[in-house]
């Protein structure tokens, strides 16, 4: 059996002893058939040196498929947190983070556990899947591995918010779901290698403002997960020719408005459901859908289940 070596072993080049580390904030999630995850910050000792830490882990099981799997992980230093975070210190609260007095650095290190079930909403059918992004995501890659990530400034910045939302509750879900789906895209970018992250292909996005409209669009689907919007609205909201928007969008996320905006949806569905244990009546509401045979249909489409059917897990 494949076993990858521990993160932070890794990025402190020895086994921390366990004593030594003291737990600031930890969150997980495990719902069957999603992203699960876990991220635990620890208060840094100055005494340790630790370096920056990626790692992929592509595990494949070929006698038991369902056991497969696809982790990101993640050791960062250098991330400061505040002990009143739940309550907001005013310090904080008024962006004087420098002065604030309960603020520790800190270590932190994350994972995040990709399912077959959950990667297959990314392939598209196609005759021949010769890519070995498309093999890894269909876990069709023969064999289990390793591999180092470098950490990118973009992947940068999507670890730093991931850490640093005030969200709670169910925005806290919605916003971690988009942004796994992002570290996921990143990821698997730097191992092909068959392009530099920062390479843009369509020409108007050389524009830093055109960028920033289509990133403000993505911000505005996640907003508005329970109330859908058309492209012809989104496009007004942000003030981009429409043509340009599902260009610049599929160009900068890797995927079409449609199928980021359906993923996202579903995936708070099935946080609903598990999680919190709503009805399936309740939730096809809170979606937006005008019928719960219409969500019933979306999301066993998405995750290969009927609502129900997970309620009974």
């Amino acid at each position: 059996m494949h076993q990858p070596p521990d993160i932070l072993a890794l990025a402190y080049k020895q086994a921390p002893m366990m004593e030594h580390l003291h737990l600031l904030h930890e969150r997980e999630r495990q719902i069957p058939g999603s992203v699960n995850y876990t991220i635990n910050r620890y208060h840094r000792n100055n005494q340790w040196n630790i370096e920056d830490t990626g790692m992929m882990v592509y595990h494949y099981e070929r006698s038991k498929p369902r056991e497969s799997y696809l982790e990101l992980k993640f050791c960062l230093t250098g991330n400061v947190y505040c002990r009143q975070k739940d309550i907001e210190c005013d310090m904080c609260k008024f962006n004087a983070s420098a002065t604030c007095a309960e603020r520790v650095e800190s270590v932190d290190v994350m994972s995040f556990k990709f399912s077959p079930v959950h990667l297959s909403q990314f392939v598209k059918p196609r005759k021949i899947n010769d890519t070995l992004t498309e093999d890894i995501l269909n876990f069709r890659h023969s064999s289990s591995f390793t591999k180092i990530l470098p950490l990118c400034g973009k992947t940068r910045l999507v670890i730093e918010a991931l850490l640093n939302h005030s969200y709670t509750e169910s925005l806290e879900n919605i916003y971690i779901n988009a942004q796994t789906q992002m570290l996921l895209l990143y990821s698997l970018d730097c191992m092909v290698g068959e392009k530099e992250l920062d390479v843009i292909n369509c020409k108007f996005l050389a524009n830093e403002a055109d960028r920033e409209k289509i990133s403000k669009a993505r911000e505005i689907l996640i907003e508005h997960i329970g109330e859908p919007i058309t492209i012809k609205e989104l496009s007004r909201k942000v003030a981009i020719n429409e043509c340009y928007l599902k260009k610049g969008f599929k160009e900068m996320f890797g995927t079409t408005i449609f199928d980021f905006y359906q993923g996202q949806r579903m995936e708070h569905a099935r946080y609903l459901l598990y999680e919190k244990g709503l009805s399936v009546t309740d939730v096809s509401v809170m979606l937006g859908y005008s019928s719960i045979s219409h969500f019933s249909t979306a999301f066993k489409k998405h995750t290969g289940l009927k609502p129900c059917e997970l309620l009974l897990r």
